[in-house]
């Protein structure tokens, strides 16, 4: 592979390497969520800046852990978790948002996604479609065990990847609406929770990579709920996320330091 950074030592698109990350980190897909999340590590500091890749490090139990930025969507997540990959990281969490999709769940609840469906196309470009998102059990069940134990409203199952945020909320508008209304109805038979934009892809290229990922994310409304004439109430802070991915890690590095002892 050509590198582009002509010598400079991190990877292109992050500006990160190895001494930058821990083999723990956050995924995030808004840059502004960053600085949020590393004020649960202790020392935080912010170790790159580039394009919508930005990064903080420090320690949880006196363990290095990072958290890095993703953007928007399944290219830029799978670029950031190849370049952390290269410098290092095994084990990652998105903390994300979602539209819920079953009526039961509401705004404010979290979903933590066993699998994904890949109604996106990223992960075509590392996977057969036959060959299924999911997530690392292990996490899941952190993460799991996390939002039990600090109390939080919860869901486990699968999630919805597509790439188009409009394509979701306006189908209608789309010369494709009969595809995009037909299967977003069969997704909701199926029993599929909410609806987002980049497990799918973090999925697979896990899978690709041999490292291990798991999602957390919040619910920020259900559009279900509204069609009904539901009670649809909207939560923005993703604070109950962040909590819930940063105990499961704490857990997932306490078992770790155990099993190296």
């Amino acid at each position: 592979m050509v590198d582009y950074t002509e010598g400079a030592g991190v990877e292109y698109h992050t500006q990160l390497n190895k001494d930058m990350i821990g083999e723990y980190v956050i995924l995030p897909g808004d840059p502004k969520r960053c600085a949020k999340i590393a004020k649960f590590f202790d020392d935080p500091v912010q170790v790159a800046d580039a394009r919508e890749y930005v990064t903080y490090t420090g320690t949880l139990d006196g363990v290095k852990v990072s958290v890095t930025s993703t953007g928007i969507g399944g290219p830029s997540a799978s670029i950031a978790m190849e370049e952390l990959v290269h410098c290092g990281a095994k084990t990652f969490v998105r903390v994300g948002t979602c539209g819920g999709m079953q009526t039961d769940v509401m705004g404010g609840d979290l979903i933590v996604a066993t699998g994904a469906i890949r109604m996106e196309g990223t992960s075509k470009e590392y996977a057969p479609i036959e060959f299924p998102a999911v997530a690392d059990h292990y996490i899941v069940n952190k993460l799991a065990d996390a939002a039990e134990k600090l109390g939080y409203n919860y869901h486990v199952g699968v999630v919805e990847c597509k790439d188009s945020y409009f394509g979701q909320h306006e189908p209608e508008k789309k010369p494709v609406s009969y595809e995009l209304l037909n299967k977003w109805n069969a997704w909701i038979q199926l029993g599929a929770l909410a609806s987002e934009m980049e497990s799918a892809a973090l999925y697979i290229v896990a899978s690709a990579l041999h490292v291990r990922v798991g999602t957390v994310l919040l619910v920020v409304a259900n559009q279900e709920r509204a069609k009904l004439g539901l009670p649809n109430p909207q939560e923005h802070d993703t604070e109950a996320a962040i909590k819930t991915a940063v105990e499961a890690i704490r857990a997932m590095i306490a078992e770790d330091k155990a099993k190296k002892a």
